[in-house]
């Protein structure tokens, strides 16, 4: 197998792999239907998730690569979908909306910067260190529960399903950017591997004890 081939099947196998953990916020966003509540739950990881994948979205078109634009066009569809999810059964509405409008904020500024760039190396550096950021931010959102979940010793306020496929899905984009040869990628998804590790062990110290969620 050469190089070509294994990056195809990597790219690939990558974009299945986050396509599948996006979709895992439906079942997040399913538990809060059948609640009728978003409970201790945090909008925080949907809302940065949004703006994550939106920024890779435009950084997928700038270096051209099609695995990225695809994977991302999915990803801030289905985020956006969960924001709204989460608007609608939270009790505290005035958090998410501040929470999304600040994130619709940085993307349109961001966005005019990338546009009215004249120097594409610069500009290509710029976009990658913001993404690199806000993915590490994506990452670790979920332990804005952190101090919550040692508090009352319990992981319900984690989503289990989108730490677990964060952890596997980074390892994978972490070697597609060795393969690409590109910092930016190798990065975030490198510093995410660790803090989704640390997440998923979490759910070793502090058991889920709620029923409802015992499926995570």
């Amino acid at each position: 197998m050469n190089e070509s081939d294994f990056k195809s099947i990597l790219a690939t196998t990558a974009s299945v792999c986050t396509i599948l953990q996006f979709l895992t916020g439906t079942l997040t966003c399913q538990k809060i239907v059948q609640n009728k509540s978003t409970g201790d739950i945090s909008p925080f990881p949907f809302v940065s998730g949004c703006l994550a994948t939106s920024l890779w979205l435009r950084y997928g078109f700038l270096i051209q690569d099609s695995s990225i634009i695809l994977v991302n066009t999915v990803g801030s569809t289905l985020f956006f979908a969960y924001v709204i999810t989460f608007y609608l059964y939270s009790i505290n509405k005035t958090t998410v909306v501040r929470q999304f409008t600040g994130c619709i904020f940085i993307l349109i500024i961001i966005l005019i910067h990338v546009h009215n760039g004249e120097d594409p190396t610069k500009v290509r550096t710029h976009l990658g260190l913001i993404c690199s950021g806000v993915t590490i931010l994506f990452f670790a959102a979920p332990l804005a529960s952190l101090l919550h979940v040692i508090k009352v010793k319990s992981t319900e306020s984690l989503p289990y399903h989108l730490i677990f496929s964060s952890f596997i899905v980074s390892l994978q984009w972490l070697i597609y950017g060795f393969v690409l040869k590109d910092t930016f990628i190798q990065i975030p998804n490198f510093i995410g591997s660790i803090l989704s590790g640390f997440q998923l062990s979490l759910f070793l110290i502090y058991p889920n004890k709620a029923k409802s969620f015992s499926n995570v």
